[in-house]
């Protein structure tokens, strides 16, 4: 029987961007089974600048955002999340039902981003699979599996440089590493709720997908891999590639051909946070006092040391023989864009997994830096952008070859992020369902 995918995605960042890489990856492997995504308003150009040549199997399904008509939004994202959740689920099982009506196919498996935890519910009224899909890195996926676990032990408001080594391969990480939620901020907002009720409802997954390669925390896969049913890793789909229909307008690669090799710094927050106007002074002050990239003035390129611009091809950026460092927030898709181009990093991270992220670049891979007291200074990222483009930035980049190559080979035909996808392939598209469910 052709099978019927309903797939719900949490529409924020670049959590909708990673989630249909997947779908786009499944939907050609599987050409007649139907994928139904369900998308905000907010998130429809994903449709129109992602196309695909020949792939008519994905289909957007609208869900509302619940945001008020007329309300002013305040820019927090944790007020445009809850307002979200407020009618998500019910908004899912709409758009699942015009899919159904649409498709003449019951819904066979739900594939969910990880954080929507009803999707467990859901998929259990429907009498079908949940499949959550988890975008970022196991070790910070091992932490919200462990957020009990790590309260009873840490208690609230622990010391920020305890250890996490009671649980197996984070025995790098500090609580200070942790995002808040675990342990410490407001343990009832919606962005301290969503992963903590995930942690606790993975086990009834039928899988759990993993948008990483097991070589990379081959300790932590192992302990998840004793825990939950499934856990396919598959090496990273990462969304900052650039689209054929988004070509480079600002001519960043025509820029850097014009550098010398490994002297640039790439510069780049994500599409949520930044640092703030004191903190963009320092970066602008430190690499200025480099020498090297932006020159006085920041957005006034014109003495041809810097270029800023609205949006790069992070991916074909990274790649480009002159870029010698990644001034980042660590996002997991960032960190992995950054290994794959071979590019140390500088770590400022923000929220959510950034510093457990960083903690990973830096302690654990020995593949960057972070930034120091956590906020940028002239004289701390002076000193870190010497210590990559001139000093360690060798080593580092030797090291970032090595998780590179055993990426590449996780991504081989008998590797093993080839051997998940195919098992993957396989779960989601010859499950036999109940007549009487749907």
């Amino acid at each position: 029987m052709d099978q019927h995918i309903g797939v719900l995605t949490f529409p924020f960042t670049c959590h909708p961007q990673t989630l249909l890489g997947l779908v786009h990856r499944l939907a050609f492997a599987a050409p007649h089974t139907k994928f139904s995504f369900s998308i905000t308003n907010s998130n429809a150009f994903l449709f129109s600048t992602r196309s695909v040549d020949g792939l008519n199997n994905v289909k957007p399904y609208d869900v509302a955002d619940e945001v008020p008509e007329g309300h002013l939004l305040s820019g927090n994202l944790e007020e445009v999340v809850g307002f979200f959740l407020k009618g998500a689920v019910g908004n899912f099982r709409q758009a699942m039902e015009v899919a159904v009506a649409d498709t003449a196919r019951k819904i066979s498996y739900l594939v969910t981003y990880a954080f929507l935890w009803f999707g467990a519910d859901v998929a259990e009224e429907m009498g079908v699979p949940w499949v959550p899909f988890w975008i970022a890195g196991l070790s910070a996926l091992s932490v919200h599996f462990h957020t009990d676990a790590i309260r009873q032990k840490i208690g609230l408001n622990g010391h920020e440089d305890q250890t996490l080594d009671f649980i197996p391969g984070l025995s790098a990480m500090r609580v200070r590493d942790l995002p808040e939620g675990i342990v410490s901020g407001d343990l009832d907002s919606s962005p301290s709720r969503m992963p903590h009720k995930m942690g606790l409802l993975l086990p009834r997954a039928t899988a759990v997908i993993a948008n990483t390669f097991e070589e990379l925390n081959p300790i932590v896969a192992t302990d998840l891999k004793s825990k939950l049913p499934k856990l396919p890793c598959l090496a990273p789909s990462t969304p900052s590639s650039q689209p054929a229909s988004n070509p480079d307008t600002s001519s960043c690669l025509s820029w850097l051909d014009k550098q010398k090799a490994k002297i640039v710094a790439y510069i780049s927050f994500g599409n949520i946070l930044s640092p703030s106007p004191h903190e963009l002074v320092a970066l602008t002050e430190a690499l200025e006092a480099t020498g090297k990239n932006l020159p006085k003035g920041f957005l006034e390129m014109r003495s041809g040391k810097g270029k800023v611009v609205p949006w790069a091809p992070q991916m074909q950026v990274l790649k480009h023989p002159s870029v010698g460092v990644h001034v980042t927030h660590s996002g997991w898709n960032s960190v992995m864009d950054s290994i794959a181009g071979e590019v140390p990093m500088i770590c400022r991270p923000f929220f959510a997994d950034n510093s457990h992220n960083c903690r990973a670049v830096e302690d654990v891979w020995g593949i960057g830096v972070g930034i120091e007291g956590g906020v940028f200074t002239k004289s701390g990222l002076v000193s870190a952008l010497e210590q990559v483009l001139l000093g360690e930035g060798k080593k580092m980049r030797e090291k970032i070859g090595v998780l590179k190559e055993l990426c590449r080979k996780a991504d081989e035909p008998n590797g093993s992020s080839s051997q998940n996808f195919n098992t993957l392939l396989e779960l989601v598209t010859n499950f036999q369902m109940d007549s009487s469910a749907n």
